[in-house]
């Protein structure tokens, strides 16, 4: 298997410039793609402090740090992304994903892999609006993309082997631990993680538990982070938008209904960690 040296990064949020931040660390020329030149920016000097951090901690050096930052590219023009593999991170709406999938597969001559890093919507339905749906995968990182060690290969319907066998390798390559699942709602960790996060949050609708007290028994259970705190730190609006994908492709079953305490957040804009406050204020 060729080892990737050039990627593409389309969506310059937290994921998008993780997967980058990501890339450039393990030695491969990193083009960064993001219409919005202020997201861009903000990306560039999110990076930037993210390496000096690392310096400061000791995990790399000063020369290290440059030659990290000199293999990212940041672009606002799309003609700009071509790469033999385009990892797509921007916003969780079809139409949005399906029209960037059909710009790239143009400008990169139909030669190139697209893969999706959504949480969420169905490799299968994005495969059907594409002109090469058998050059799509889903490629699902979790926050934060530097450090977390899992990444969900998925498999759609029309996707060619070789272009599973090419992501897996690039996620060994990535330091990462793949893992290859067929199409389904919410894939895998998204599909069982549901009832984590929405049987916490009827405790808490039903005035059985507070949110703090849910996060402290689950962590003291053994998980890393309460689900509240894990909410804040994906995103409010992000988990509550996958909640609501798997319960409609389910079938809209009673156990997957999306939380309306959730649904408050989200109106209220109280997104967790990004906007400063969502179950906790930071």
């Amino acid at each position: 298997m060729q080892t990737i040296t050039t990627i593409a990064v389309c969506g310059a949020g937290t994921m998008g410039s993780g997967i980058a931040q990501l890339c450039a660390q393990k030695g491969i020329q990193t083009i960064v793609f993001e219409v919005n030149e202020a997201v861009l920016a903000k990306s560039r000097d999110g990076i930037a402090k993210n390496l000096n951090l690392l310096q400061q901690k000791g995990k790399l050096d000063a020369q290290q740090v440059t030659d990290i930052f000199n293999r990212l590219q940041f672009t606002h023009e799309i003609q700009n992304c071509k790469a033999p593999v385009i990892i797509e991170a921007i916003i969780e709406q079809q139409e949005a994903k399906v029209s960037l999938f059909n710009q790239l597969l143009a400008v990169n001559n139909y030669n190139c892999i697209l893969a999706s890093n959504t949480s969420s919507i169905s490799i299968n339905a994005l495969a059907k609006a594409i002109e090469r749906p058998e050059l799509l995968a889903g490629l699902h990182f979790f926050n934060p993309a530097t450090i977390m060690q899992l990444v969900e290969v998925i498999k759609g319907a029309q996707t060619l082997p070789e272009i599973i066998d090419t992501l897996i390798a690039l996620s060994k390559q990535l330091g990462k631990t793949p893992v290859l699942c067929n199409d389904a709602p919410g894939f895998i960790v998204n599909r069982v993680a549901r009832p984590y996060y929405l049987e916490a949050l009827r405790l808490v609708e039903q005035g059985l538990a507070t949110v703090e007290q849910v996060d402290e028994i689950m962590e003291a259970s053994g998980f890393k982070m309460g689900p509240f705190k894990l909410m804040d730190l994906i995103g409010i609006d992000i988990n509550y938008g996958v909640s609501c994908i798997v319960w409609e492709a389910l079938g809209k079953p009673t156990r997957l209904q999306p939380s309306a305490l959730q649904q408050q957040k989200v109106t209220l804009q109280q997104l967790g960690k990004k906007t400063g406050k969502g179950f906790y204020e930071y």
